[in-house]
Formats: structure tokens, C-alpha cells, sequence
């Protein structure tokens, strides 16, 4: 079966990325941003929240190996959805919390799983995560790809990044990739 795409943002590029690199079934993730109006946008561009851009990640997986569902679970769990356009420190809407579907599959999962969200009240206040199934993907800077393996001793990816690989490796230790 061919590789599939997720695109998932949730605040800074530098945290997700890291987040999703060390499950099995995943093959590559690449940072970057979407859903703007600007052809092609910077680093610098995308920062003023000028473009309408989100950072991102493009997250190529194997569906044999590891589900859509699993993946969007993961995503919901390793940042703040209820947050309109923030993750902690991190704001404006560059770091809005989104899921930009590839496929009307995606679509579908996803609102099926917000649905259970909100019947369960999950995070106890509503969930204010874009979803969308336009804007296309423009990979960020080389020096932005695989920050976190390069820079995780960075105080930034300590305090943000580092807590939120380790809840993902704790919940799904059975997933994580072998050293």
C-alpha cells in the first residue's frame, strides 16, 4: 500500500515534529507551513501572522502500520486544542490549532472524533481546532527540519518540547520506534 499524508498543526513546528518522528510506522515529517495566502512564505513572513499561515507538520506514515485515527489522537494529545490561536507562550495564528485533511476519509475521522470529544467533554472546554481540506504545503527552512534532534538541550525544547514527547511516550510506549 502506498504512503499516506497528515498535516496537523498545533503551535510551534519545532514540538510536533519531534512528537511524531518516533512512531513506528512513521517515515518521515517534515515542518513547515499552510494555509495562508502567501506563495511560498518565510520563516520571518509567517511569524508576523501577516500570511495567514500556520506552522505545521507534513507527516508521511504508513497506514499498514500505524491509522489516520491513531495519528489524529496523538495530535489532539500533544498540544492544546481549546486554545484559540495559542500553545502556552506561543501567539497569534500562526500557532492556531488545525487538521488540514487530505482526503475525504480524513475529513470524516475527524469529525467523528471531535464529535466524541465534545460528548465526552475531553478537555473540559470546547475544542477550537480548525479543520479544513484546503491550502497547500510549503516545507519550511532546512535549519527548522529536525530541530528538536539537533537543539533538544535548546531551553525551549526542553520546557515545551521535551514534556510533550515524553506524555507521548508514556501513552503509547507500544508505538514508539526502537532506538
Amino acid at each position: 500500500m502506498a504512503e499516506s499524508v497528515a498535516i496537523f498543526a498545533g503551535g510551534c513546528f519545532w514540538c510536533l515534529e519531534p512528537v511524531f518522528s518516533q512512531l513506528q510506522g512513521v517515515r518521515q515529517v517534515v515542518s513547515g507551513y499552510i494555509g495562508g495566502n502567501v506563495v511560498d512564505p518565510t520563516y520571518e513572513e509567517v511569524c508576523t501572522g501577516a500570511t495567514g499561515h500556520a506552522e505545521a507538520v507534513q507527516i508521511i506514515f504508513d497506514p499498514l502500520e500505524i491509522d489516520y485515527e491513531v495519528l489524529l489522537e496523538i495530535f489532539f494529545l500533544a498540544h492544546d486544542p481549546t486554545t484559540l490561536n495559542r500553545q502556552g507562550h506561543d501567539v497569534g495564528t500562526q500557532y492556531r490549532s488545525a487538521v488540514f485533511c487530505q482526503s475525504q476519509d480524513q475529513l470524516v475521522a475527524v469529525h467523528r472524533l471531535l464529535e466524541r470529544f465534545a460528548r465526552e467533554n475531553t478537555f473540559g472546554a470546547p475544542v477550537v481546532t480548525e479543520v479544513s481540506t484546503n491550502g497547500k504545503f510549503y516545507a519550511a527552512e532546512e535549519y527548522h527540519q529536525q530541530y528538536y534532534a539537533r537543539n533538544s538541550s535548546q531551553p525551549y525544547c526542553q520546557a515545551v518540547a521535551a514534556p510533550k514527547i515524553a506524555k507521548i511516550r508514556e501513552k503509547y510506549a507500544d508505538r514508539i520506534k526502537l532506538p
